[in-house]
């Protein structure tokens, strides 16, 4: 999995983690993994194909629903089948290029920001129904979500682009079932890994800031006992996504690490079309 270089080692490909030394295991792994991944899949692409079909759902929380089911079969679709057919083919390679592909998950940011603009949606559409044409017009609603795509894109390639761009002198063994960024970093042998955790930081900030919103949003309109739901899927993504990113090596866990990665990278794809 190495190619010995001029200035150290370079990688080009990493193990994943191993969920299961046993065979009956793995294959419980897998199939659990398979029914998670095949019902976001059904539950998502119901909710496309019927937005996309029916013109009385042509409106504005419709569009942006549609939107956020494209990004979770993205999301989704990114890491579980890889991990659900490396679990059937008792395999845990991946190459360079597919671990870059795993980190650029910029469907991940972009649901943050999608799930603002929906909170807002619902806001103008209550508070302020008088302006909601003016506010939430079609134009409007293709550039705010247009805003969210390109502004995941940009965040996911900066961190891919950073997160690549440090050697790595500690092996290639990865304790996560997919290219995770805090998994990477920890096998760094530079100083400028902090650069990354800097912008982790920032990232995380903004999401809690979205959260904020979002809260706030639904308190105003009055609504907050009936979005619970929502709220509890949007509170356990923005949680775990936190404790995945910014927790200090020292309380860092095999266990832990895996069970924080499964809540936020599986459950908010597979339990949105559920919700709505």
């Amino acid at each position: 999995q190495r190619d010995q270089m001029s200035n150290g080692s370079f990688i080009t490909g990493f193990l994943l983690l191993a969920f299961m030394e046993t065979r009956e295991l793995q294959l419980l792994h897998f199939w659990l993994f398979l029914g998670i991944y095949l019902a976001a899949l059904l539950g998502n692409a119901l909710i496309i194909i019927t937005i996309a079909c029916d013109h009385h759902l042509h409106k504005p929380m419709y569009f942006f629903l549609l939107n956020l089911s494209l990004l979770d079969l993205g999301f989704i679709s990114t890491t579980l089948p890889k991990s659900v057919a490396y679990s059937l083919w008792g395999t845990r390679e991946i190459s360079y290029l597919g671990c870059a592909a795993h980190l650029f998950v910029f469907f991940m940011a972009g649901e943050y920001y999608l799930l603002t603009i929906m909170a807002y949606d619902r806001y103008v559409a209550i508070c302020k129904p008088l302006h909601y044409g003016t506010l939430l017009g079609s134009r409007a609603c293709v550039h705010m979500a247009a805003a969210a795509w390109g502004t995941g894109f940009l965040s996911s390639l900066l961190h891919t682009a950073n997160t690549f761009s440090l050697p790595l002198c500690q092996g290639n063994a990865l304790g996560q079932f997919f290219c995770e960024i805090p998994q990477i970093l920890k096998l760094s042998c530079s100083d400028f890994y902090v650069r990354e955790v800097g912008l982790l930081v920032v990232s995380v900030c903004v999401a809690f800031g979205c959260f904020v919103f979002i809260v706030v949003s639904y308190v105003q309109i009055f609504t907050f006992s009936t979005c619970l739901p929502h709220l509890a899927v949007v509170s356990l993504f923005i949680t775990t996504g936190m404790i995945s990113y910014l927790k200090p090596p020292s309380i860092s866990s095999p266990f832990l690490d895996l069970i924080v990665a499964v809540v936020y990278s599986v459950a908010p794809p597979a339990l949105n079309p559920f919700i709505y």
